[in-house]
């Protein structure tokens, strides 16, 4: 198929989306599809090559355009959206895929005749998701209008609606939209996922390491991984991630400092994606600490999650329906309760002192990996994508 792909971002960013559309288009266009990715051009000055950055191999069948925008925020996005529907709607494309609400809604709104079928991928109900970001960020943002949030709710049922298959990153979030705007055929759920990773095991040591990989948002429980680390003195830490740009990384240090870490705690901050892996090799404990939030509990596909899958190393995390449709309790992961810095301390001193149940989790979680890869993923997206093209 001749697909077009839609990210209104700029291209590449260090954020978890790029990486996520990065590895997604990258493994459909390995399947035989011709992939056009849309986006917003780099910011940096040089712009930095998409495939460098991300550290993966160009592929032919893989076309990145940046679109040239120019003005403020509202005319670069009226332009974006402009440019990926009269794309859509030129010819020659055998399908639109997107995660972008805003272009779906626009497509959908169009005859199904008059247009390529539609694939939307959904990371989250957008009025359930608009008005708990301020809260979940930390910042003092304003909070969403009515008038916003019934905009985006208008939206969400139409592409519901209309779109010719569906995808969700978790199944409750896919019985979530089902219960909020009625059932619907060709809905696929599809979860992230990571590139296989040569394994070695971690250099001798007698302090066994703990990692966290990703942003410092407070509602990713990081502050929650620092308490439990300081009343943990058997074990280090390390945290890889946090943008110079932003507060959580000045939070997450004070933090620490007066925690009186110190030497104990590694912070990389902002590595390049394709560093990241060979960070976490030096781990031997992988801690997912998000805490119970509308989002963390339900729309959440880490993709922190699939890269410690991939390490092969024991997994700590919280006790999420959105994590326990891929963890189970004491056979891939050691699940605590979401922000109980007591059971999180309990977990990271059972597994310092325990490399018998270290081992045994680790094993299972590499072999349960293989399910979670890009490749898997783009398998799952070509369901989505034939249930389309034959609606």
């Amino acid at each position: 198929m001749t697909i077009l792909s839609f990210a209104d971002t700029r291209f590449p960013i260090e954020r978890a989306n790029g990486v996520q559309t990065m590895a997604t288009c990258r493994a459909v266009a390995a399947r035989g599809h011709h992939v056009t990715l849309l986006v917003r051009p780099d910011s940096a000055a040089p712009a930095r090559d998409p495939f460098q950055f991300y550290g993966v191999a160009p592929l032919p069948s893989l076309v990145i355009e940046a679109v040239q925008t120019a003005g403020g925020t509202t005319t670069r996005r009226m332009h974006m959206l402009w440019t990926g529907l009269r794309r859509a709607l030129s010819g020659g494309i055998d399908l639109v895929f997107t995660r972008d609400l805003g272009l779906a809604a626009l497509l959908a709104r169009v005859p199904a005749s008059r247009r390529p079928p539609l694939v939307y991928e959904s990371h989250g109900i957008a009025p359930i998701v608009a008005a708990a970001m301020p809260a979940l960020l930390g910042r003092a943002t304003p909070a969403p209008s009515a008038r916003k949030i019934a905009r985006l709710d208008r939206r969400e049922a139409l592409v519901w609606k209309r779109a010719d298959a569906y995808v969700t990153i978790t199944r409750t979030l896919a019985d979530d939209l089902s219960e909020r705007y009625g059932a619907r055929d060709r809905v696929f759920v599809a979860p992230d996922g990571a590139n296989p990773v040569s394994v070695s095991p971690p250099a001798p040591s007698t302090r066994p390491r703990a990692a966290y990989a990703g942003h410092l948002y407070p509602w990713k429980g990081v502050d929650v991984f620092l308490q439990a680390l300081a009343a943990a003195p058997e074990v280090d830490g390390l945290i890889i991630g946090g943008h110079p740009g932003e507060a959580d990384l000045t939070r997450v240090t004070t933090l620490a400092q007066s925690l009186g870490l110190g030497s104990r705690l590694r912070m990389t901050g902002l590595l390049p994606p394709h560093e990241v892996a060979g960070m976490l090799a030096s781990a031997d404990i992988f801690v997912l600490p998000n805490t119970a939030t509308s989002i963390s509990e339900r729309y959440t596909s880490p993709l922190k999650l699939f890269e410690y899958l991939a390490r092969g190393g024991a997994i700590i995390a919280s006790d999420l329906p959105a994590l326990r449709e891929v963890l189970t309790h004491d056979v891939t992961a050691w699940l605590v309760p979401p922000g109980d810095v007591r059971a999180l301390t309990g977990a990271l001193t059972m597994l310092a002192t325990d490399a018998v149940l270290r081992q045994r989790l680790g094993q299972a979680a590499r072999v349960l990996s293989a399910d979670y890869t890009w490749d898997r993923r783009a398998e799952r997206l070509d369901r989505a994508f034939t249930a389309a093209v034959s609606s």
